[in-house]
């Protein structure tokens, strides 16, 4: 069975836990790049990453970006949303579809 891991600073991630999730208290983007490697090669399906941690180990996430797993998601933490996480949802559905599906109302 898959597992689902979440990584980021304390304040971004605890809740996590309680949804079942396996949280990874970590702020350092090296250390979070070991961790990184260590959870895909340790059966996690899917993990999720705060955009603020994963703006400093772009390599190691770029790594996996053509692998079918893991899955690797970028959310906003705690300090607020870059709109990192976003584009790479777009990304993923502009080259699984073909086109830009995001309407903007423009």
């Amino acid at each position: 069975m898959y597992k689902i891991a979440v990584m980021g600073d304390q304040d971004s991630i605890y809740g996590f836990a309680a949804l079942g999730l396996e949280p990874f208290s970590i702020t350092d983007p090296r250390e979070a790049g070991r961790k990184l490697r260590e959870l895909a090669e340790g059966g996690y399906a899917v993990i999720y990453i705060t955009e603020a941690l994963a703006a400093g180990m772009e390599p190691e996430i770029d790594r996996y970006a053509e692998a079918g797993l893991p899955a690797i998601i970028l959310i906003p933490g705690a300090s607020g949303n870059t709109g990192r996480g976003m584009m790479a949802v777009k990304k993923s559905v502009e080259q699984a579809v073909g086109s830009d599906i995001i309407f903007n109302g423009q």
